[in-house]
Formats: C-alpha cells, structure tokens, sequence
C-alpha cells in the first residue's frame, strides 16, 4: 500500500543515507522501522499489563472464579471422587 508522510529534512536524510548504506529502498527501510516499533511497542504493552498483574492492580481471576484452594476444600471437593 502506498501512503505519503512528511519527514523533518535531517530525519529525511539520515533515512535517505541509512537505505543507501544498506543497500534497500527508502520505503523498505521505512517499513522495516515500523514493523520494529510496533513489535516493541507490543512487547512493552505485555511487560506492562504483567507489572499491574503482579503488583496486585487487576484482578487476577474473574469474580465467579472461586480463588480459595486450600486443602480442606480441595477435600470436600474430592471426596467421592474415585481414583
């Protein structure tokens, strides 16, 4: 797909002279920067929603999700169980 951005010179340039370096168009080194900070900005999207996870900010169940396991319920639970 094709699309128009607007660019500061210097920033222009330096993608201009970085392409060239590498030997690929302009527009592939342009695709290639954003694939990269789309993957990062992901990656610091999943590091951040595991921080509030574990500093206790969320929930980590749903309300209707019983959290008490403890071995007298596991007990009751189990108990006509046959194994």
């Amino acid at each position: 797909m094709k699309t128009a951005i607007s660019l500061p010179n210097d920033l222009y340039a330096d993608a201009e002279q970085t392409a060239r370096a590498m030997g690929i168009p302009r527009s592939q080194l342009f695709a290639r920067a954003v694939a990269e900070y789309i993957k990062r900005h992901r990656r610091e999207r999943i590091t951040e929603r595991l921080n509030e996870v574990y500093d206790g900010s969320v929930d980590r169940y749903p309300p209707d999700v019983p959290t008490d396991a403890s071995l007298d319920s596991l007990r009751k639970l189990t108990k006509n169980d046959t194994w």
